[in-house]
């Protein structure tokens, strides 16, 4: 009996997840080893006296399929939400560890500019002088290269309207050659030989003409 009453209390434990931990100490604890001892007598030698009402103890509720997925389920979440929680912490953390180690990092550098504010009071009419002498050369250098480009702009449009100028000069030169060497090949022999065929053939086309028309029907 008792063996079937574990085995049931250990699957409801499985079923709930539970882990069950044992105190062998309290199997050498009087009292309860007494009370043991007077229930087995009011149970099993007076048992054929009705069972008091008040002693019955409620039984386990067995659970279901149902319950045991939605406990699954609501473990697994909690489970989540905890390895989350543990992510968040440290991430919390490490942005604290980084915060202090930049709070350090800017105690540091406010230290190092206080001390470098009063070197440089000692300092603050040389460098004015050797920033203004800066800004003088680079406004020099700056007119320079303006005055610079300047004359390398004009140079460059004067070199643009030259170039165009020789560009109709070639085209003319150009033009005048084509012209000339059109009139050279008119007065070649091959020209004048090419002249006369195409002359002769006209002529020839002429007559089979006006002997095409005596054989054509009139209207």
């Amino acid at each position: 009996t008792n063996v079937l009453l574990l085995r049931q209390l250990f699957s409801q434990a499985e079923k709930w997840y539970l882990k069950l931990q044992t105190d062998i100490s309290e199997l050498e604890n009087r009292d309860l080893l007494e009370q043991v001892s007077e229930f087995e007598k009011s149970e099993f030698t007076a048992s054929n006296k009705k069972p008091n009402p008040e002693l019955i103890k409620p039984k386990l509720t067995p659970l279901n399929e149902g319950g045991s997925e939605l406990l699954n389920k609501e473990i697994a979440r909690l489970q989540e939400e905890n390895e989350k929680l543990k992510t968040r912490l440290k991430t919390i953390e490490t942005q604290a560890t980084s915060a202090l180690d930049e709070k350090s990092k800017l105690e540091k550098a406010l230290k190092d500019l206080q001390m470098i504010q009063g070197d440089q009071k000692l300092n603050t009419t040389q460098d004015i002088s050797e920033l203004e002498e800066t800004v003088a050369a680079l406004k020099c250098q700056f007119e320079k290269t303006l005055n610079d480009s300047t004359a390398s702009q004009k140079s460059l449009e004067e070199n643009l309207v030259t170039t165009k100028h020789d560009l109709l000069k070639v085209q003319d030169q150009l033009s005048m050659a084509e012209k000339e060497l059109e009139k050279k090949f008119q007065q070649t022999a091959a020209y004048r030989n090419m002249k006369e065929i195409l002359t002769r053939k006209n002529d020839q086309m002429k007559e089979l003409r006006k002997r095409l028309s005596k054989y054509e029907p009139e209207d």
